[in-house]
């Protein structure tokens, strides 16, 4: 409650703790069972120079989408051999950006994009490190808004259709560019650990034709991200451990078979580090309760801060935090506030009696929901604290009507 009086509702908690330890966690799970291994955090999840610091400081890397992702990453002088550029679409200027500030990969999704990198890198007489993002069309089975590694995708070179296999031969023959390997993403959350295996041995059986055919030589392999993780309470998740060791195992594994050199593995987590890190904070205002129907419990944020459960159905679980100890006895659905009758953030969750003016927490809520975020009714979007050793400070301000307007003319 301290720290809805300091800064209001809605408001955004992370846990300085909780997101060092997830750091920790995966550079220990994968680095024990793979000596060549490289965490880098998946800015999209949730980025500020806040959070890049910390990033920095427990030693990843990161994965960036945009030139305002890499512009973040810059300004706290994040090592930039350490950032990967991602993208289906990156702009002209996005890629100067990219080489001008030297960073470490740049992940190709295209020939449009393997061509106008060659030819910026040519015009500054640099050659540049990359990686093909090639699609195995491989199904994690998550919700089809998020899943990325089938054939019909808008990502990466397919390996089906001979177009992977192409992107290798032109890639290899450009002039100022150096193919160092190989990146898939199958999708997010993937809550299995069997879809990366089924994807890790098909990449490499290809690897594997591509070094006899055209002698290619994987430096680097990545699997992606996508790493699920517990929003609600019956919800069955593998573990940290449990997705190392499957994505280890199975690389060792084929890699061995085919007399292939381990290649560097590079793991892109983005939600696994953050998600769990976050809680947000609502204010009740309005309960209509619908005789026989439905009480719906309206509050102060919604769709405008957390698009999820509208988009892709996601689910969470919601607690009273004014009233955590008491007994939990009444069905409600927490809706928010937009002009929207799917801004609803939780649905039928049992919570102890409520009036306007509680407060109602909904953990797990670190990931993506702020990036998405919008001014849809122009309501300014919510401010966001982290916390360190119980100490809060906030590492981005409440927007105010005046923003919203800051940019626009008459």
């Amino acid at each position: 409650m301290a720290l809805v009086q300091e800064f209001g509702t809605p408001l955004y908690v992370l846990d300085e703790f909780t997101i060092r330890s997830k750091c920790q966690e995966f550079q220990f799970e994968f680095s024990k069972r793979y000596s060549d291994i490289l965490v880098i955090y998946a800015a999209k999840a949730f980025m500020n120079p806040s959070l890049a610091n910390i990033i920095k400081q427990e030693g990843l890397g990161m994965d960036v989408v945009s030139g305002g992702e890499l512009s973040i990453a810059q300004s706290v002088a994040f090592p930039p051999e350490r950032v990967y550029f991602h993208g289906n679409n990156k702009t002209l200027d996005e890629l100067k950006l990219a080489l001008n500030r030297g960073v470490g990969r740049i992940v190709v999704d295209n020939l449009y994009e393997l061509d106008l990198l060659n030819r910026l890198a040519r015009e500054i007489n640099k050659r540049q490190d990359i990686l093909l993002r090639i699609n195995p069309g491989v199904d994690p089975h998550t919700h089809h808004f998020t899943t990325t590694g089938i054939l019909d995708s808008k990502f990466g070179f397919p390996v089906a259709t001979g177009q992977a296999e192409a992107a290798i031969v032109h890639a290899s023959s450009a002039s100022h560019l150096n193919l160092l390997g190989l990146h898939f993403h199958l999708g997010s959350p993937i809550a299995g650990t069997s879809p990366y295996q089924v994807a890790i041995e098909l990449v490499l059986k290809f690897v594997e034709k591509m070094r006899a055919k055209h002698g290619f030589d994987l430096k680097e392999f990545s699997p992606g991200g996508g790493f699920a993780v517990q929003y609600t309470l019956h919800a069955k998740i593998p573990s940290i451990s449990d997705y190392a060791e499957a994505i280890v195992s199975r690389l060792k594994c084929i890699s061995d078979k085919l007399n292939l050199a381990y290649p560097r593995c590079v793991i892109e987590p983005g939600r696994g580090i953050i998600a769990q890190a976050g809680v947000a904070l609502y204010s009740i205002g309005s309960i209509k309760e619908i005789p026989r129907v439905r009480t719906y419990v309206a509050v102060d944020g919604g769709i405008g801060d957390n698009i999820r459960p509208a988009l892709y159905q996601a689910k969470y679980e919601a607690i009273v935090a004014n009233k955590a100890r008491q007994e939990a006895t009444t069905k409600v659905t927490i809706a928010g506030r937009y002009c929207e009758s799917g801004d609803i953030l939780v649905k039928d969750v049992v919570l102890p009696p409520l009036s306007p003016g509680d407060i109602i927490a909904i953990p797990v809520s670190g990931a993506y929901s702020i990036p998405m975020s919008s001014n849809y009714n122009m309501v300014p979007r919510p401010a966001i604290a982290i916390v360190k050793d119980g100490k809060p400070r906030l590492v981005r301000r409440r927007e105010s009507y005046q923003n919203l307007m800051s940019l626009d003319t008459i």
